[in-house]
């Protein structure tokens, strides 16, 4: 009797176990189901989860402190292994030389080679033209008391010279239309960046970053902003108009020769960038 009951007692109990075991397995299945188990929609819920987070994270502003991982003390071979540039450059204008951000555009051989035929015609036309500042030479003055034979000997080398002159001034004026070209070339090569950015490099390493249309100061300010969100986003500080229209403001924190720069088109900012005065390409 009393085996009886212990095996009653023991079944019972087994009953019990399995039951709760049951349940247990049956809530945590559920629990899969809702969290993102096979079959459920929690993955899908948390990548839209992480989605949204990514998507409510503000993009790094453009300016001094740094952008897409680029410092303005950067050289050349530590931004190129940065991994922030593409590693073949876009453009040698000038004796420059420009990269692309990672993804930008491949270089063009067309173009490099007509920015490298507008630099070597427009450095043949300032050669001529030092050499022909080099070798002219005053008048000379006539001494007092010369006879009629030196007076007339004196002005026909004064007649020369002057001949000299108006065809060396005819030869420098076109000279100075040969270096247009390398004028029209930096247009067309500022332009074809202009969306897309470039970084640029001189002889004392970083010269210029210039940002994708999409980046904006941490006033907000980027491709797009109108004259007057470019005032008053920077009202109080030292903006100011430049030539051809741009504007130009001292970038705080990046030292005493780093400016920002607007392109400015139809009364709107079509390009920013910041850029270092006083260095040189060659």
């Amino acid at each position: 009797m009393v085996g009886t009951v212990r095996m009653m007692g023991t079944a019972r109990g087994a009953r019990m176990v399995g039951a709760v075991l049951t349940t247990a397995l049956v809530v945590a299945g559920a629990a899969a189901c809702e969290g993102g188990g096979n079959g459920g929609n929690g993955g899908a819920d948390d990548r839209k989860a992480g989605a949204k987070a990514a998507a409510s994270t503000p993009p790094q502003p453009f300016g001094t402190g740094g952008y897409r991982g680029l410092t303005l003390s950067m050289t050349k071979d530590e931004a190129l292994a940065s991994g922030a540039l593409e590693s073949a450059p876009v453009s040698l204008l000038n004796g420059c030389t420009d990269y692309a951000y990672k993804g930008g555009p491949a270089p063009d051989p067309v173009r490099m080679a007509a920015e490298k035929e507008a630099g070597d015609k427009a450095d043949k036309a300032m050669a001529r033209m030092r050499e022909i500042r080099a070798n002219r030479k005053p008048v000379e003055t006539l001494a007092p008391g010369a006879s009629l034979q030196e007076l007339l000997e004196h002005n026909k080398r004064a007649q020369e010279q002057l001949n000299q002159e108006a065809a060396s001034a005819k030869e420098f004026e076109a000279l100075v239309k040969e270096t247009d070209a390398i004028v029209t070339a930096g247009k067309n090569h500022d332009q074809t960046f202009l969306a897309t950015g470039r970084v640029n490099f001189g002889t004392e390493g970083l010269r210029e970053v210039v940002a994708p249309a999409g980046a904006r100061t941490a006033e907000g300010v980027g491709a797009g902003s109108t004259e007057e969100e470019l005032r008053r986003a920077f009202e109080g500080k030292e903006l100011k108009s430049i030539r051809g229209g741009m504007y130009e403001l001292p970038a705080e924190g990046g030292g005493p020769d780093w400016f920002y720069e607007f392109t400015m088109v139809d009364g709107k900012v079509a390009g920013l960038a910041l850029v270092k005065h006083n260095t040189y390409c060659s």
